[in-house]
This record gives structure tokens, sequence and C-alpha cells, in this order.
């Protein structure tokens, strides 16, 4: 799945998973709610990096469709 590396497709409110830095290497993903969208650019090859609602920030591997 490339769209978490599209900011476009990213927007506040919407349900995604995370890796955290420190998860970078075991790949565990934290679920959450998009609060801030960090990256500025368009796309990133390893996900565009936000903060959750919990204050947790990573980036972007998968978004959660209802």
């Amino acid at each position: 799945m490339s769209e978490g590396k599209n900011r476009a497709s990213i927007s506040i409110g919407d349900e995604v998973e995370v890796v955290q830095k420190h998860h970078q290497s075991s790949r565990e993903l934290t679920q959450g709610i998009v609060k801030r969208i960090l990256t500025n650019s368009k796309t990133h090859p390893h996900g565009i990096k936000v903060m959750l609602e919990s204050g947790i920030v990573g980036r972007v591997k998968n978004i959660i469709k209802d």
C-alpha cells in the first residue's frame, strides 16, 4: 500500500496505522486518529509523518477505510 506515502491522501481526522521511529525494525504498527500532518512535502518514500490525537508521532503505513 503506497497511499501513506502521498500527503494528499491523508486528512486530519483520518484513522491510520503508523510506525513509530523506535518500532521501525520490528514494524510494529500503532493505530490512531490524525491530529497534525508533519511532513511538508507532497510525498515521502517511508510514509508521511503525522501526529496522532494521542500525541504519538509516526509515519503512515495504512489508511483505515470505513
